[in-house]
């Protein structure tokens, strides 16, 4: 069984604003992540996941590879006490194919493209799918900017 690991380990984010549930791997260049969707979220219109909602799970997945290294150090050890913001600076690309409907779950894969430290701030630019079923939903490119407060 492969291990799973706390989205909360590498992202900022909390209720209601959290988009992914659980990080199935991750590397220096990849990650997928899954998540459920419920009813009670805060994206839902009509028992479908809403646009705004799908782009900001593909946000979050992305933003977990470049956000791990101000969470984790070379060692693999949490940092203690780190506090970052991060934000979508710019959407390249995105497609939308289709809406997820409650009771679904969404697997968002994404990769890194390129990026940029200034020792200040990181800006990366990442590739990204969501699936739900087997059913494209989502891809594009996504560009975000990460910063430790």
């Amino acid at each position: 069984m492969e291990k799973v690991i706390e989205i909360h380990n590498y992202l900022p984010h909390r209720k209601p604003m959290l988009m992914v549930d659980l990080i199935m791997s991750i590397g220096h260049e990849s990650v997928e992540t899954i998540f459920a969707v419920k009813e009670n979220n805060i994206f839902i219109d009509n028992g479908v996941l809403s646009e705004a909602g799908l782009i900001e799970n593909a946000a979050q997945t992305c933003s977990a590879i470049v956000a791990r290294s101000y969470f984790v150090d070379d060692q693999e050890k949490d940092k203690p006490n780190v506090d970052v913001i991060g934000f979508i600076s710019s959407i390249k690309t995105i497609k939308i194919h289709s809406l997820p409907k409650t009771g679904g779950e969404i697997t968002t894969t994404a990769h890194l493209r390129s990026r940029f430290d200034t020792g200040v701030y990181t800006t990366c630019m990442m590739s990204c799918t969501s699936y739900c079923n087997g059913e494209l939903l989502l891809e594009g490119e996504i560009n975000l900017f990460i910063q430790e407060r």
